[in-house]
């Protein structure tokens, strides 16, 4: 897996590819908790992940959770047609914002 992380107008854009699953999800959420701590919009772009598993998708939620209390938000952007089916079969996608 890959994570390049880029600033934008209203936040941070976190480039993720690869695969995201048991042996990745960790790298993943350490980058997240690295993020700074202020009101701004993280958009997570999943277009280029090949496979996420439970482990991953865990990460996906936990990311929505770190940006809710500093008053931002999370989007998902251009997730692969691997990860739509993933979030429509766990109803992730009835709680997570899409670009």
């Amino acid at each position: 897996m890959d994570i390049k992380t880029n600033k934008v107008a209203d936040g941070i854009e976190m480039i993720v590819t690869g695969r995201l699953d048991t042996n990745t999800a960790l790298e993943l959420e350490m980058a997240l908790k690295a993020l700074p701590q202020a009101k701004q919009t993280l958009h997570l772009d999943l277009s280029g992940i090949e496979y996420v598993s439970s482990a991953g998708l865990r990460v996906i939620l936990l990311a929505h959770k770190i940006m809710l209390p500093q008053g931002g938000k999370m989007v998902l952007r251009q997730p692969s047609e691997f990860c739509r089916q993933v979030l429509g079969a766990t109803g992730m996608d009835g709680i997570l914002a899409f670009e």
